[in-house]
């Protein structure tokens, strides 16, 4: 190349830098003005599911991991010495807390959820479940009834990580009072006098086969295979299912109780 032929490029490639230098300082220097003044009519909130989790921690080490670790939730709410809500990300933020999931066909819930941990121990050494003091549950349906309301959020979305992950999950367990919500309008719960008529029905007549049964645990949002088979996947689900409908038996075997509130469920 010739000198005259480097002197140009030296020349084009000043001149370009020299252009993207003042382009960047003309951005820095821009005073962003954004008229929100309209607002349009076709949208909604971002929330569509609300969450429940279990710590299987203490008050100190479950805000230890949900605030500095790579795992978060909106609220937690404590145990000792009374229970209180802690907000540790905002709505409008994704926090991570449920991980690989799917509810009614949606994948990766982390996106369009509320994440609600509460300070519990879950599964016991000695076999049972830690309960949830009642100052937790007033605090939690007082919370979960707030942010339904604000965001519009259906009874059928209110879900445990359970119902949403259950190849690997089992919070909040058969411990939380998912009856006792339903009572006070919040969540959903199965017709009683129709499951009482079902499992009559199915104790005279006998149990649905199994591709019948994980098709019932589809429909009602839970991600089920379609094997036919009551294979290891489709136990947990059905043990998803009692913990949340039927927690008083929690096996993953399909009986005629479990199967008829299942079935009386909408």
């Amino acid at each position: 190349m010739t000198p005259d032929h480097n002197c140009t490029r030296r020349s084009v490639v000043g001149l370009l830098l020299g252009l993207g230098l003042t382009g960047c300082s003309s951005l820095r220097e821009t005073k962003l003005s954004i008229d929100r003044s309209m607002h349009a009519t076709g949208q909604d909130s971002r929330v569509q599911f609300i969450v429940i989790h279990y710590t299987a921690l203490p008050d100190e080490a479950s805000l230890h991991t949900l605030t500095k670790e790579r795992v978060s939730s909106h609220y937690l709410i404590t145990r000792k010495p009374v229970a209180r809500i802690l907000q540790l990300v905002d709505e409008n933020r994704r926090a991570w807390h449920a991980g690989e999931s799917m509810w009614y066909g949606r994948t990766f819930l982390n996106s369009a959820s509320i994440g609600i941990e509460i300070v519990n121990q879950g599964p016991r050494e000695n076999g049972d479940w830690d309960p949830y003091p009642r100052d937790q549950i007033t605090l939690l349906a007082a919370l979960i009834h707030d942010i339904a309301q604000r965001h519009n959020v259906k009874a059928h979305n209110i879900v445990g990580h359970s119902d949403i992950a259950p190849q690997r999950k089992q919070d909040p367990g058969p411990a939380f009072p998912w009856e006792q919500l339903a009572q006070q309008g919040i969540g959903r719960w199965f017709d009683p006098e129709r499951a009482a008529v079902l499992e009559q029905h199915f104790n005279e007549t006998g149990l649905p086969e199994t591709p019948l049964i994980q098709q019932e645990l589809q429909r009602v949002g839970y991600t089920t295979p379609r094997s036919g088979l009551l294979d290891t996947e489709t136990r947990n689900v059905i043990r998803a299912f009692q913990m949340h409908y039927r927690p008083q038996r929690c096996d993953g075997t399909p009986d005629a109780q479990t199967l008829a509130r299942l079935k009386a469920l909408s």
